[in-house]
């Protein structure tokens, strides 16, 4: 077990258009075509889970239009498409899929706009637009693994955003539209199948990472073994199709009681009302096995709605030992599944 490192990993590249993504200016009437080595990148990255978004300043048909003319428009997520300031743009497509800036890369021809965005936002990465073509070559493009969930990380977004429409136009407070998702959340123990999306769960996510530890492949795997501790996965589905593995929890199992040494989830899950469910589960169990249940957490800048979660389900501070935090959990404050979620848990 490690403590995060602050190694850049971008999870989401964001493009300029004229000049950048293609070659040309668009309402100049230039009949404009993906600049050499684009498309191969935009495909690579996608494949390892890599996200694409857009800020531009253009005329949003026009250029949506073009997007799809030239068959690249199913890459882009949230694109941010206008006359606005592009630093701004950069910021709304962090914010709307729930990522750090520090994992934006945007990619653009104009040192103006660059400097912009460095002004605003120094942590995103920034690139001329004469690098697009050795972007599947960086290290900071490259995951470890290519995990089930890297190669539909895009459409499981896509169908986020169906969701959120959904959201938008329903009528009602909203427990009933997220009982009109049908969501199914399993929950059990981590298989030899999980460990490559495991490890990646304790690498990307920091929002609602309880600890900050990151955990190899190699040490899931001896844990998942060990009589001592119990690792479990869970998921989450719903009618628009798959979250894929969103929770990962790791529970040492001691005589006088059972420590949480890692509780994370997926920040694409916390809107949808399942964030206590794994951590309910985990308190049950304790609570069945006679045993107090102790949860380890560091406080950062970007966890603070982890500490919430611990908090309203009973959670109190107890001690601190090394700067890690220990939260104590009251049994009797176990809260039931939410009535709109289907929780299943496999043995």
């Amino acid at each position: 077990m490690t403590v995060a490192q602050q190694t850049r990993t971008v999870k989401v590249v964001v493009w300029d258009l004229d000049n950048t993504l293609w070659d040309g200016t668009l309402l100049e009437g230039d009949d404009v075509r993906p600049r050499p080595g684009v498309v191969e990148a935009l495909q690579t990255l996608d494949e390892r889970g890599v996200l694409h978004s857009i800020a531009s300043r253009n005329e949003p048909d026009h250029a949506l239009a073009k997007l799809k003319e030239l068959g690249l428009d199913h890459f882009f997520i949230y694109p941010q498409i206008g006359w606005g300031s592009k630093a701004e743009g950069v910021k709304r497509v962090a914010e709307t899929i729930n990522i750090g800036l520090d994992t934006v890369c945007f990619i653009d021809d104009q040192p103006f706009e660059r400097e912009e965005v460095a002004h605003s936002y120094p942590e995103v990465l920034l690139l001329d637009a004469t690098e697009a073509a050795r972007l599947p070559q960086m290290d900071e493009m490259m995951p470890r693994f290519i995990t089930d969930e890297s190669k539909i990380r895009r459409q499981m977004y896509q169908a986020d955003a169906q969701r959120n429409q959904a959201e938008e136009t329903h009528e009602g407070v909203g427990e009933e539209f997220l009982a009109t998702l049908g969501m199914v959340f399993t929950i059990g123990p981590c298989a030899e199948e999980d460990l490559k999306r495991a490890e990646e769960l304790t690498v990307r996510t920091n929002q609602l990472n309880a600890t900050g530890y990151t955990y190899s492949y190699e040490e899931l795997d001896a844990l998942r073994h060990s009589d001592q501790h119990l690792l479990l996965v869970a998921s989450l589905t719903d009618k628009y199709g798959p979250y894929g593995k969103i929770g990962l929890a790791l529970v040492e199992k001691g005589a006088e009681a059972w420590t949480l040494k890692l509780m994370l989830m997926s920040c694409r899950v916390m809107a949808r009302g399942v964030g206590t469910v794994l951590l309910n589960h985990i308190h049950s169990l304790a609570r069945d096995a006679g045993k107090p249940l102790i949860a380890e957490f560091k406080p950062t800048d970007r966890n603070r709605q982890m500490k919430i979660t611990y908090m309203v389900t009973g959670f109190k501070d107890f001690e601190e030992r090394d700067g890690i935090k220990l939260l104590k959990g009251d049994p009797s404050r176990i809260q039931p599944f939410p009535d709109y979620v289907d929780v299943r848990i496999e043995a």
